[in-house]
């Protein structure tokens, strides 16, 4: 209820406002001595005045009036009426003196009450030789040009930049020190009837550091007196300047084009009407310049103290901090204000002085003053986080400024600020190696539902003998290939010339002959038939000498088959019983049958004696095969390990159950143990990473992460326990979003570890050696092409997946990344503590690329671009 009460009071009050009468007042505020002006008295209200009573006074001459008007208006909004009045009293008015007067107040009578209006000051001054005194208009003629008929000010001709029409810049000073601030302000006057504008070019201001203060879109007339004539003057421009050099500094022209009504005479004809008509008015246009201006601008003068901001005015400092009280690695800010007037906008930001262990950040400012910059203030925030408890006090903050009234330097202060830093949870300050700098042990892990991956309960030790598409066996197992299909090349060959050699053929199928024909021979046997048994062994004797030894039947003599058959590597005895069959067949073919037994008998002598003959005409066993696999043993690698000593694997064994007990620092310290042994393998890494991760030391977990991975890109363990330690980290760092087409290419690289691309490459290599043979040995045309496109399809697959093992090689052996161990570590522009600016600060874990190495600072690169050299101590290679 008392709401509502409030309310209809409220709307009320309003209303009463807004039915309140009011008179005003329209006057020239500077007249001439000979001119006659109006004075306007108009009274607004809902009701009309019954009275009305003004006196003119005795420093002017009522030259007529008042001439009363009134004008009423009736509107219907939402079904209520409201009706306004207006009345006007109009004067004409001439000054009897040179001077300023005060017009007395109007008194008007509205339903019973009075209403005055406001006092005016009128300013008299002496007439001009071309200005008249007859009555002018009311005050927004002078804004919209005079018309011709509107007394003898139309009536001036237009003289270029003469007393007519004529344009300034005025500045309000032209000597000044560095930093001190100048107003300039354009102006036209004009007594002539302008009616625009064309082409306006305004100066640039060069030297000067300028804003623009008023630039109006409604050009507004006012009178203005200049050397004792009124002019109707409007500012066309106005603007801050601050000079930014010392010297003579020069100000451009300003240039207009005016249009400008001029009258024309006319010739007298003699008719009534010429005195009606006897001028019309064109337009001209008039070109109007300034002069260049020169402002003289010296320089500071020497002995500005170190807290000199470049203010240069009068100032004051204030500070505040956004908190008194916080806990270590919580943010809080310092906020210190400069206010005052001079060139505000141009303040530089004062020097603070912080603890050595507060992290301090860019700064940011806020500018809140005038459109002229020189008046108002401006606001630096200084954000920090200070790393360790206790109570702390920052000195007063001192600001110098050059007093351009009292011309000497001046020093602004501030009280001294104090500061609680309490102890966060998790423990007291660790000192950082290397450094005097405490640091505060590091917050926990925030439990989020999410954590990292378990440890590897299993590895395989080695010494870390690198890729294996790096390794001599790699070369020598490719080489091996290129080698076994050059021979099975050379055999298929061989085999093919066998096919097509003849004689060849018969020597080698000979024995084979010779037994089929004795077969036959075997048959004549078994059924007693003496002649035709003896001619077949006969028959077959002689062919396996014609086709084992390629011998003609005109050649066939028992010497030439003896020393044939001994000269082929066949015992004399054995060529001897040979050549005896041959003689036991003759004889037998001629002699009566000797019987049975002695048909047996000479059946398996001719059995013996060809088995015993072929065997010794063939070659000896190769040893191709056997110095194969002697050569084998050769090249494999020689170096004969011993078996991985028990005592590493016990420390690996140890460090996983320490791990399973939640002992994170035991289960670190048997793995380093490990690694310092000499011992590593990506488990050992990945399990070091975990410890340290668990131990709150994240940026010896990403290295160790770092470091797994590279031995093997495609563990998915791995990345993701290194994403989730990177989410941990306090630098966020916007990467360089990298060409499309690369990141899949690099995501096919790493689909699989670079070992297993290594041995597909060769299991391709041998494929493709495979479909060669087929395209060189094919038996037909269609096998040929099939080998011949299929193979260069495995080649291109081979040379692919080497360059996949090669690739991830050549990432594991680059030295040029790491990773920032200190908490928080400072960038600089240039190597040494003590030189160059500070870029930015990178914190523990954050991943860098070292370019190069100067006297103990690296250079090092950001993903996104930026660059700067930290102490090389400060950052551990992956």
């Amino acid at each position: 209820m008392k709401k509502l009460s409030l309310i209809f009071f409220a709307l009320f009050a309003a209303l009463s406002l807004m039915a309140q009468t009011t008179i005003r007042v329209e006057v020239h505020n500077i007249v001439e001595l000979s001119e006659r002006f109006n004075l306007v008295f108009v009274v607004d209200g809902e009701h009309a005045p019954s009275d009305f009573r003004w006196d003119a006074g005795d420093d002017f001459t009522l030259v007529w009036g008042p001439q009363k008007g009134t004008s009423t208006s009736v509107s219907i909004v939402n079904g209520k009426t409201s009706r306004s009045s207006q009345t006007s009293y109009t004067y004409i008015l001439q000054p009897k003196k040179v001077g300023t007067f005060t017009l007395s107040p109007a008194v008007a009578t509205v339903k019973g009450e009075e209403v005055r209006s406001r006092s005016v000051q009128i300013q008299v001054v002496g007439g001009s030789s071309g200005s008249s005194a007859a009555t002018s208009s009311g005050g927004s003629s002078a804004a919209q040009g005079q018309s011709p008929s509107q007394g003898t000010q139309g009536s001036q001709s237009v003289q270029g930049g003469g007393a007519d029409l004529f344009m300034r810049l005025v500045l309000s000073k032209n000597r000044v020190v560095v930093g001190e601030p100048v107003t300039a302000t354009l102006k036209i006057y004009n007594k002539a009837a302008l009616t625009g504008f064309e082409n306006a070019k305004f100066p640039t201001f060069n030297g000067f550091w300028s804003s623009e203060i008023e630039a109006p879109s409604n050009i507004e007339f006012q009178r203005e007196q200049v050397n004792g004539t009124i002019y109707n003057a409007a500012v066309l421009r106005r603007w801050s300047l601050i000079p930014q050099k010392a010297g003579e500094l020069t100000i451009d022209p300003s240039e207009i084009i005016c249009l400008v009504n001029v009258r024309r005479p006319r010739a007298r004809t003699g008719s009534i009407f010429d005195d009606f008509f006897e001028n019309d008015y064109t337009t001209v246009r008039q070109r109007l310049t300034t002069p260049a201006q020169t402002v003289h601008v010296s320089a500071l003068p020497a002995g500005a103290p170190a807290s000199f901001g470049g203010g240069v005015g009068h100032f004051n400092i204030s500070a505040r901090l956004s908190k008194d009280s916080l806990k270590t690695h919580d943010a809080a800010s310092l906020i210190v204000t400069v206010s005052g007037k001079g060139n505000v906008s141009l303040l530089d930001a004062p020097k603070i002085s912080f603890p050595p262990d507060f992290e301090v950040y860019d700064v940011k400012t806020t500018t809140s003053a005038d459109k002229s910059g020189t008046s108002g203030s401006k606001t630096f925030e200084y954000p920090f986080i200070p790393r360790s408890p206790g109570d702390f006090s920052l000195s007063p903050i001192q600001y110098g400024y050059y007093d351009i009234n009292a011309q000497r330097y001046q020093v602004a202060r501030t009280d001294s600020l104090s500061l609680k830093v309490l102890r966060s949870a998790g423990g007291g300050p660790a000192a950082v190696e290397g450094s005097s700098t405490l640091v505060v042990d590091r917050k926990g892990v925030r439990n989020l539902g999410e954590d990292i991956r378990y440890i590897k309960t299993r590895t395989s030790l080695g010494s870390g003998n690198g890729f294996l598409v790096g390794r001599a066996l790699y070369k020598l197992l490719s080489g091996l290939l290129i080698v076994l299909a050059a021979l099975i090349w050379f055999a298929l060959r061989k085999v093919e010339a066998r096919r097509a050699d003849v004689s060849g053929t018969r020597k080698r199928k000979a024995t084979r002959q010779a037994l089929k024909r004795l077969s036959q021979a075997g048959e004549f046997l078994q059924k007693n038939l003496y002649t035709a048994f003896y001619e077949e062994l006969h028959r077959a004797l002689l062919g396996f000498v014609t086709d084992k030894l390629g011998m003609d039947m005109a050649e066939q003599t028992k010497e030439n088959i003896a020393s044939s058959l001994v000269s082929r590597g066949v015992s004399e005895a054995d060529a001897a019983r040979f050549t005896a069959l041959l003689d036991a067949c003759e004889y037998a073919r001629y002699a009566p049958d000797a019987g049975h037994e002695a048909m047996n008998s000479h059946y398996e002598e001719a059995l013996a004696v060809i088995t015993a003959i072929d065997g010794s005409m063939k070659n000896k066993p190769s040893a191709s095969g056997a110095a194969i696999v002697a050569l084998l043993v050769m090249l494999l690698p020689a170096s004969l390990q011993a078996e991985p000593l028990s005592y590493p694997d016990s420390l690996f064994t140890a460090g996983v159950e320490a791990y399973a007990a939640g002992d994170y620092a035991a289960a670190a310290s048997d793995w380093e143990a490990v690694s310092a042994a000499g011992l590593d393998s990506k488990e050992l890494e990945y399990n070091l990473g975990n410890a340290y991760f668990k131990g709150e030391e994240l940026a010896r977990a990403i290295l160790c992460y770092e470091r797994a991975l590279r031995l093997d890109p495609s563990d998915a363990d791995v990345r993701y326990n290194l994403e989730f330690a990177r989410a941990m980290t306090q630098d966020r760092i916007d990467e360089v979003p990298e060409f499309i087409l690369k990141t899949w290419w690099r995501n096919l690289c790493y689909l699989l570890p670079s070992d297993a691309w290594a041995l597909l490459s060769l299991v391709l290599l041998a494929l493709t050696l495979a479909l060669v043979l087929l395209f060189l040995l094919g038996p037909t045309s269609g096998s040929r092409r099939a080998g011949f496109f299929a193979g260069i399809t495995a080649l291109l697959l081979t040379v692919l997946a080497w360059n996949f093992a090669r690739i991830q090689m050549k990432d594991a052996e680059r030295h040029d990344a790491a990773i920032v161990m200190r908490p928080v570590t400072s960038v600089h522009s240039s190597p040494g503590s003590d030189e160059g600016k500070t870029l930015f600060i990178l914190h523990e874990g954050t991943r860098v690329k070292v370019l190069d190495n100067v006297t103990g600072f690296s250079l090092v690169e950001l993903s996104d671009g930026r660059r700067g050299w930290l102490p090389e101590a400060d950052i551990e290679l992956i």
